[in-house]
């Protein structure tokens, strides 16, 4: 199941509006600040690497799962990839594949994510069912 829209706001996700484009390079870094505002209500913690050196064409996020499993992810314009299983911790010999949505990325390495995703998505049809009557 791959899931590429964010449930709780529009259908369309802010991912790609939130960038600022240097020159015909999106700048990482605010990337990668977007990409954790979109999904930080479906995990336990998430937050752009401080320790890592980002750059406007590479930025590093740590994420914990619901699950308690916390990984380092690269974004690059290739999109988003595993490169380490802890915070901060990027493994060059680890070669994992390209997602390109942070939804993506989170629907293969968590359950509790699509739970939360599934559940978000539900009651925001709620709200307008709701609204709608």
């Amino acid at each position: 199941m791959e899931i590429d829209c964010q449930p709780e706001e529009s259908i369309v996700s802010s991912f790609d509006e939130d960038c600022v484009v240097l020159g015909d390079v999106k700048d990482m870094r605010l990337e990668a600040e977007a990409v954790v505002n979109d999904v930080l209500f479906a995990v336990s913690e998430m937050h752009v690497s401080q320790s890592l050196n980002s750059a406007s064409d590479m930025a590093y996020i740590n994420v914990e799962t619901r699950e308690g499993n916390r990984y380092c992810l690269e974004l690059t314009e290739a999109g988003l990839r595993v490169v380490g299983y802890a915070f901060d911790q990027v493994d060059e010999d680890l070669s994992t594949q390209y997602h390109e949505t942070v939804y993506s990325l989170l629907d293969t390495l968590s359950p509790g994510y699509r739970e939360a995703f599934g559940n978000a998505l539900l009651q925001r049809l709620e709200r307008l069912k709701q609204n709608g009557q």
